[in-house]
């Protein structure tokens, strides 16, 4: 590390195969923490707006990783003040994890003075690359304006009380994601990385599918051991699996890096914005499962737990599908388009079954499992 080194444009420097930093993986780790605490608030919630709440919820944490990432991915130096930076942003969301908890430290207005302190500490990151990168200054000044507008309804939020406060956060993400639109065409000419983002994405995903291997454990560890718990628990595992398996055969970067000359295409704002779908849709599969291992031998599943899972599984694999749609070629966009359809056929299979409802909790999961395997293990007959 350098004690001070500009940020410069990464994407344009003939760098190959360019790889997370250790600083990044870092990082990740308390958005982790974040997402298994909202996780935790949703093993509590027991009605549709309780759901409403964890997307969005989500959908603002995702954002503020999604949005560091995009700055990192183009100008990140790994210098002393970047460093320095991306540490108060890893306080702020720590602030933000504490707030989400059910605990005495729960509070809307924490999480409004954290998220703040993330999008200033993120301005700080844009002014300096806008000062030593003159050739993205018109894209960074156009961030400067929307995310600098977003951070001050954000401030103003600290100080407004509910349900007002709320308000002003969808005001503000709303600015934030409305940003990169109104600057799509400078960001045509300020390219991607084909690796590191798609690589970042990926890693993101696998930390919240993670969270499927931690329910299945915590699920099993507050039920005695008995063979339909572990076989529940073990078919659990098989969806985790499956899904891993349908995302990462298809981690295609290219479709990140849009070419200036073209005026329109959907595929890498499709591709991007559907890991959301892809990470909040993982963090549902991961309560359901464990309802699931605890419900295991105790007759039908319970109507919401029920919803709660075959919902979350069918949001992600659509999302998954979406991915692989965006992902295409001109030369590959038949088999593409055949893969896609596969995953949207499965994810509707898996929400037809939760009007089962005499189903059992480990005939639920099993069932899940087969349909997502099925349809992993044809997706590799038609792809080879």
């Amino acid at each position: 590390m350098k004690s001070l080194r500009p940020p410069q444009l990464r994407t344009v420097l003939g760098e190959s195969d360019r790889t997370a930093t250790w600083l990044e993986l870092f990082y990740d780790l308390a958005f982790v923490v974040a997402v298994a605490v909202l996780g935790g608030r949703l093993q509590t919630v027991d009605d549709w707006a309780g759901i409403f709440s964890y997307l969005g919820l989500f959908l603002l944490i995702w954002w503020l990783w999604a949005s560091h990432t995009f700055y990192a991915d183009r100008y990140d130096t790994d210098d002393l003040v970047y460093r320095l930076l991306a540490t108060v942003q890893l306080v702020a969301v720590a602030v933000i994890a504490a707030s989400l908890s059910a605990g005495p430290a729960m509070s809307t207005m924490a999480f409004a003075a954290g998220y703040t302190i993330a999008r200033l500490a993120l301005l700080v990151m844009y002014w300096r690359a806008r000062f030593h990168v003159p050739e993205t200054r018109d894209l960074v000044s156009g961030y400067l304006v929307g995310f600098g507008l977003g951070a001050l309804i954000w401030g103003a939020s600290i100080f407004t009380p509910e349900p007002g406060r709320y308000v002003l956060w969808a005001v503000a993400l709303t600015v934030d994601l409305a940003t990169p639109w109104v600057m799509r065409r400078h960001q045509a000419r300020v390219p991607l990385d084909v690796s590191h983002l798609p690589e970042r994405f990926g890693l993101f995903t696998i930390l919240v599918l993670g969270e499927s291997i931690a329910a299945t454990v915590v699920g099993l560890g507050k039920v005695e051991w008995g063979v339909e718990s572990t076989f529940t628990a073990i078919m659990a595992l098989a969806i985790a699996t499956a899904i891993w398996w349908l995302y990462f055969d298809n981690v295609e970067g290219q479709v990140v890096r849009r070419k200036a000359s073209t005026r329109r295409t959907w595929r890498p704002t499709v591709w991007i914005y559907s890991h959301f779908g892809i990470a909040a849709g993982l963090g549902i599969v991961a309560i359901g499962l464990e309802h699931a291992i605890l419900e295991a031998g105790h007759g039908a599943f319970p109507d919401f737990q029920r919803w709660l899972l075959v919902g979350g599984t069918s949001f992600t694999v659509i999302f998954v599908a979406l991915t692989h749609l965006a992902s295409g070629s001109p030369e590959t966009y038949k088999l593409h388009n055949t893969v896609a359809i596969s995953r949207v056929l499965a994810a509707v299979v898996v929400l037809a079954l939760g009007l089962f409802d005499f189903m059992s909790s480990q005939a639920l999961v099993t069932a899940i499992a087969a349909v997502l395997i099925t349809t992993a293990l044809s997706n590799v007959s038609v792809e080879s």
